[in-house]
């Protein structure tokens, strides 16, 4: 392992919005990463797209969350678990470090 992974130091997250907020940002990282698989990326895309589609479904609202729930869910779960695993740590740690004051003179 690196010197910098070394010093993560977890951090703690509660709330419905941390949650939310944390699954958005694994989405977006497990995207950009160039080991999954690009099938698998369609599942996440495919469900922003039909938000901003003409609805099919009578039920409004509720299946729009329903399909970006299912898309979320499905494109976490089948992406490798070490994958997800790496991105989650990262997400959910800080580099334990001390501050220190640049002086700008010299």
């Amino acid at each position: 392992m690196s010197k910098q992974s070394d010093k993560l130091v977890p951090i703690k997250n509660d709330g419905f919005f941390d949650g939310i907020a944390g699954s958005i940002r694994l989405i977006w990282r497990l995207i950009r990463d160039r080991r999954v698989n690009p099938l698998l990326k369609l599942l996440p895309v495919g469900s922003m797209i039909y938000l901003i589609a003409p609805d099919f479904l009578p039920l409004n609202p509720i299946d729009d969350v329903l399909i970006i729930w299912l898309g979320s869910y499905l494109f976490i779960e089948l992406c490798p678990p070490e994958i997800v695993q790496e991105h989650q740590r990262l997400m959910n740690s800080v580099i334990d470090a001390e501050w220190h004051e640049i002086d700008e003179d010299k």
